[in-house]
């Protein structure tokens, strides 16, 4: 445990800085904000999305970015919270942490044949670097415990989304 004063504060400080970056993850995917949700990453950035599909890679923030607005922009609407943040700094590393903490994403597709809602709950596990511009996610595990509702909505809203550019 860190005991002068001066340090102590600036890991209160880091703390409220990673955790306001973890919601802004999620706030600029409700949002469709897409450069606020750029602004999470480093670049690259490394994410594992296994728990629901998608491969374990290494992406530019870019590529990221436009991954996920393919598969979310289709629905009618998101709500993804993220609470219940434990942040554990590297004891050998101060530019480094990992900041665990619980998703609840809700997602509704009106109209869809699968059903309206799909609601995924689960975990993240955030890898921080503190960089020049301040802390920021470079590696990322997205953890399912447990679907809910249309399991399919994902897809269903890719594909929305597709047939509305033509």
């Amino acid at each position: 445990m860190t005991t002068d004063l001066e340090s102590r504060i600036r890991q209160l400080e880091d703390r409220a800085e990673i955790g306001e970056q973890v919601i802004r993850y999620a706030m600029g995917v409700d949002r469709r904000d897409w450069e606020m949700f750029a602004g999470c990453f480093t670049d690259p950035v490394r994410a594992d999305f296994s728990a629901s599909g998608r491969p374990v890679a290494d992406y530019a923030r870019d590529e990221l970015v436009d991954m996920v607005r393919g598969a979310l922009s289709g629905f009618t609407a998101t709500q993804h919270l993220s609470p219940n943040h434990v942040i554990e700094f590297d004891g050998h590393d101060p530019d480094r942490a990992v900041c665990h903490s619980y998703m609840y994403a809700q997602h509704l597709l009106e109209g869809a044949p699968g059903g309206d809602f799909f609601l995924l709950r689960g975990s993240y596990t955030n890898r921080m670097l503190r960089t020049p511009d301040g802390w920021r996610i470079e590696s990322l595990t997205q953890h399912v415990s447990w679907p809910e509702g249309n399991t399919n909505a994902v897809s269903e809203a890719t594909a929305r989304l597709s047939s509305s550019r033509y």
